[in-house]
């Protein structure tokens, strides 16, 4: 296929990746990037690579990647609560300024031979080319011009964050909460430069509206930051700040969308990173997914006959991975929401909980990968020492057959017997239910059965079983009831991810069925 010339609507590091991997796989192709704004002129603070992210850039184009490690600073993740702290050392952990990531891919961009065009505005009808990428972020013009097309659909979360920075660097990552008269609030911090740390805090509505935030967040203009808001955090995460400001930069309040499209792709205009999909942040950057398009469209392209050929196969190949990732991000999403509700677990037992919240990580994973932090926690979950606690080969076996005592009952193990299904006292609940924080779940915790035993059953597919650990956890705070959460075997990793993280009492293992 030969394409003559592309076009690429934002200069952000999507925008920027997918001119450089294409003008480098069609090197006689004018391959010009339209940004509205000025070279260095970027919202936000840094911006974190996961090491899987990183193969992935490397695999593409290890010239580029190789400058965004020389100017990243790595970390290390910590959880610190109630004076308490946990700490992983992954070794793999970079985070880099926005500003210096646009500096790097705007470098690459123009030796590749790209022509970066800045402080003009373009859409779909103002440009003559072959390809046309959309790489216009959240509020993508080019998505609303051809929503017909795209068909759009936006859901907006309940909880409100804002991003911040401070000027030091943190000792590692933190994830931190803080209290204070109004309510609960959460720092996910960590640093990106030797001077130069990312802040973004989250907090629920109610709490937002307790300390006025609803009226500092109607009185900021766009172009400014919410000084309020930024002096009453400071005050508020003082000791994680070690005294040190935040800093703003467009910094208020808004709710997460999450923007999915039923195409992609129209004619020879196509959807890149945010325009076409966004998953929540404390799961995955929106850097990272719209760099990683990059990479599936540049690959599809190089691979098809036709343009229309190349487009449909970047859909097909890009989206399961798309739609995998913000379906982890939903339950991340709503785990973070309601984060301050579990904050009473031991800091060890809680980060346990947080790798395992929306089943990417299970438990055998996470025990090799961070062995001290997993045993604390696993020994939290037993009432036992971190030193009983074995190695990843039969930890299943070993989660599965501690012994429970609930309410004046005693338990074997954590595996319910057939014949508790049955007795008197113990209600079973055909949960079928979108999400565990939907309203019908909300009302079914406001009020549920009266009984000694709630035993959870339901679908036998993987995010119907996920759906169920998360309402027996809401159950297990809200009852007195014991909490039994019934799936098949096949599902073992997440009922043992359940049982360690307190989201239910007992697990009951079953053949799958069709149902």
């Amino acid at each position: 296929m030969k394409l003559t010339r592309i076009a690429v609507l934002g200069g952000g590091p999507g925008g920027l990746y997918a001119a450089r991997l294409l003008k480098l796989s069609h090197p006689d192709a004018d391959v010009i990037v339209y940004e509205q704004s000025s070279p260095e002129t970027t919202f936000g603070f840094g911006v974190g690579l996961a090491s899987r992210t990183q193969r992935n850039l490397r695999d593409a184009d290890s010239a580029s990647l190789d400058e965004i490690v020389e100017v990243s600073w790595p970390h290390e993740m910590s959880m610190q609560v109630n004076g308490h702290v946990a700490r992983i050392s992954h070794g793999e952990l970079l985070a880099i300024a926005r500003t210096d990531l646009l500096a790097v891919l705007q470098k690459h961009a123009r030796h590749a031979g790209v022509e970066l065009r800045f402080g003009e505005r373009r859409g779909v009808a103002d440009v003559d080319a072959d390809l046309v990428i959309a790489a216009d972020g959240i509020n993508s013009s080019a998505r609303q011009d051809f929503a017909a097309e795209f068909r759009p659909h936006i859901d907006t979360g309940d909880g409100l964050y804002l991003w911040c920075g401070t000027d030091f660097a943190l000792p590692r990552a933190v994830f931190t909460p803080v209290t204070t008269e109004h309510g609960t609030f959460v720092a996910h911090a960590y640093p990106y430069a030797s001077d130069r740390s990312t802040f973004l805090i989250e907090t629920d509505e109610t709490t937002w509206r307790n300390a006025g935030f609803d009226v500092t967040t109607d009185q900021t203009a766009p172009q400014d930051s919410d000084e309020k808001s930024l002096k009453y955090l400071q005050d508020a995460f003082v000791e994680a700040l070690d005294g040190h400001p935040l800093i703003g930069n467009r910094t208020r309040w808004m709710r997460f969308r999450t923007v999915s499209c039923e195409r992609w792709h129209t004619g020879n205009v196509v959807l890149l990173g945010d325009s076409a999909h966004t998953a929540h942040y404390s799961i995955g950057s929106g850097t990272k997914l719209a760099m990683e398009d990059a990479i599936a469209l540049d690959r599809a392209i190089a691979s098809s006959a036709t343009l229309a050929e190349a487009l449909d196969t970047y859909e097909r190949v890009r989206r399961p991975d798309v739609e995998y990732l913000q379906e982890i991000a939903e339950r991340s999403e709503l785990w973070w929401e309601s984060f301050p509700e579990r904050a009473d677990l031991p800091v060890d037992q809680l980060m346990l909980a947080y790798m395992t919240r929306a089943g990417k990580v299970s438990v055998e994973h996470f025990l090799e990968s961070a062995p001290d932090v997993a045993r604390r926690g696993l020994g939290s979950f037993a009432g036992v020492s971190a030193e009983e606690v074995p190695g990843a080969n039969g930890i299943e076996a070993w989660v599965l057959g501690q012994p429970l005592d609930h309410h004046g009952r005693h338990f074997a193990s954590r595996r319910a017997q057939p014949t508790l299904r049955d007795v008197e006292g113990t209600e079973v609940v055909d949960v079928r239910m979108a999400s565990a924080w939907s309203s019908d779940a909300d009302d079914f915790v406001a009020d549920p059965p009266k009984c000694r035993a709630l035993w959870l059953t339901g679908d036998d597919d993987r995010a119907a079983v996920l759906t169920r650990l998360d309402l027996a956890e809401r159950l297990t705070r809200a009852t007195d009831a014991l909490v039994v959460v019934e799936a098949p075997h096949s599902n073992l990793a997440d009922l043992v991810a359940g049982l360690v993280s307190a989201r239910t009492h007992l697990v009951s293992l079953t053949t799958a069925t069709s149902g």
